[in-house]
């Protein structure tokens, strides 16, 4: 992003205070000592978005320190492309999404670091740092795995001491750095977090209301309107029609035309770059839990009806403890299982079917999945990747009674499996096929796994 002569982000802007942003919209005028002494006093309520900075390479180093410092880069499944970089890989320009065996030569000549994907520890260490959020205000609002909310309360001073503080435990108890951006709305906390990174000056923390009036107007300027949280990359093409690339034009454009052109999501977008808080985060967590999905790409190809129910088995029982975590129901699955496209024709065997009554049961998914799939497979295919989705979704803490209703003799089974797997580790009992302890020839390869040493007993960390 970029302003006519540099790019801005808070803490870059030579000018001094000439106004602010509160709650209220954008006032212009320079106050007086007794006028700035007055709103430091004031007690404020802010969003502060906490933010991992380089989230995976930061969590493969917390058990691995001789990797500070280095150029780390995480990939995806199958160790196929990289999907996170630390700061040393994009400053050697490490390109995102490049395939590693494409790269690998080169990368190992500069030092480069691969680790493939540990989802185990990423989720554990994710929960200890919403945890220790929890410490410091009482609303924690998870966004993803590496970003939260928190509201703030106090004078502007108390708030940005307590976001100190809480980066500061992250870092003292779990050795991972974050960023932390504090404003009046969600939005313009998110791209504050932006300014907290880009920023070394600030310490990790950058707050909204230190760059008011002309100083704000110029950090939005600088901001391309798709780096705003909410705004798509279809939003962005129709906004450059009406000659709408930046921040501050978006900000300053009429709120109801913008309504009816795109949506009430984009009017409330206008609002916050305003200061008005407005976007609650459950509708977009809504939006984002709309369905449960567990997929992955097969190790090696997988091409008979056994080897696929062991697959179908093992994922849908994945799906559904995510379902249970969540404390939700579905009355829907949808399967597939797919070739690669790389070798055309590209054959997909794919069904949706309903479920009488919403369900957590793992065997009643499990049995949907492989009717939905094995039919359709055909002869001499050779699929590479399969996933179960469920929708539909429901609490299964307000489900209504019906005394009538089916009753399946598995229905309590997957709570049992939770249990189970909790006390002695994931994967330590399963459904049928699934409950193998060997590890399947199709499974996911991470040849470069790093220890998982938060979650699993015989890979604990040693300390010398």
């Amino acid at each position: 992003m970029g302003a006519p002569d540099r790019t801005v982000t808070p803490g870059q802007s030579g000018h001094q205070p000439d106004g602010r942003a509160d709650g209220g919209g954008v006032t212009v005028g320079s106050p007086g000592p007794r006028q700035a002494a007055a709103r430091r006093a004031r007690r404020l309520t802010r969003f502060a978005l906490v933010d991992v900075n380089s989230c995976f390479a930061a969590c493969e180093r917390v058990l691995h320190p001789e990797l500070w410092g280095r150029p780390v880069v995480v990939l995806s499944n199958n160790d196929g492309c990289v999907v996170a970089r630390s700061a040393e890989a994009k400053a050697l320009g490490v390109p995102m999404g490049e395939p590693w065996f494409r790269i690998r030569g080169w990368a190992e000549r500069h030092g480069v670091v691969a680790r493939s994907s540990n989802y185990e520890l990423y989720g554990d260490l994710s929960w200890r740092i919403m945890t220790l959020l929890g410490r410091f205000s009482p609303t924690v609002e998870q966004y993803s795995i590496d970003e939260a909310f928190v509201t703030l309360e106090g004078t502007l001073e108390q708030i940005e001491a307590t976001a100190r503080a809480a980066r500061a435990r992250i870092l003292h108890n779990l050795g991972i750095p974050v960023s932390v951006g504090i404003a009046s709305t969600r939005t313009l906390a998110k791209l504050a977090s932006h300014g907290a990174k880009q920023t070394p000056a600030l310490g990790g923390v950058a707050t909204i209301d230190r760059y008011p009036g002309v100083r704000l107007d110029r950090i939005l300027e600088a901001t391309p309107v798709g780096d705003l949280w909410g705004v798509g990359r279809r939003g962005v093409r129709r906004l450059a029609g009406l000659g709408i690339e930046n921040a501050r034009q978006l900000r300053d454009s009429d709120v109801e035309s913008m309504r009816r052109r795109f949506s009430v999501t984009m009017a409330h977008t206008i609002l916050e770059l305003r200061g008005r808080p407005c976007i609650e985060l459950t509708g977009y967590d809504t939006a984002r839990r709309e369905q449960v999905m567990f997929s992955r790409s097969f190790a090696t190809p997988v091409t008979d009806p056994l080897r696929m129910r062991q697959v179908l088995s093992v994922y849908a029982q994945h799906a559904s403890r995510r379902l249970r975590a969540q404390r939700a129901q579905a009355g829907a699955v949808t399967a597939w299982a797919q070739t690669a496209w790389a070798t055309p024709p590209v054959h997909t065997a794919s069904g949706t079917a309903g479920i009488p009554g919403r369900t957590d049961d793992p065997v009643v998914i499990t049995r949907a999945a492989c009717a939905l799939v094995l039919p359709r497979m055909g002869e001499g295919h050779r699929f590479v990747r399969a996933g179960v989705s469920l929708t539909d979704l429901g609490s299964a803490t307000s489900r209504p009674l019906d005394l009538f209703a089916p009753r399946t003799p598995t229905a309590d089974i997957g709570g049992v499996l939770d249990r189970v797997n909790g006390r002695l580790g994931r994967g330590a009992i399963g459904l049928g096929l699934a409950g193998l302890r060997d590890g399947a020839d199709w499974g996911m390869r991470r040849d470069l796994l790093s220890n998982r040493g938060t979650t699993h007993w015989a890979e604990l960390a040693t300390v010398r």
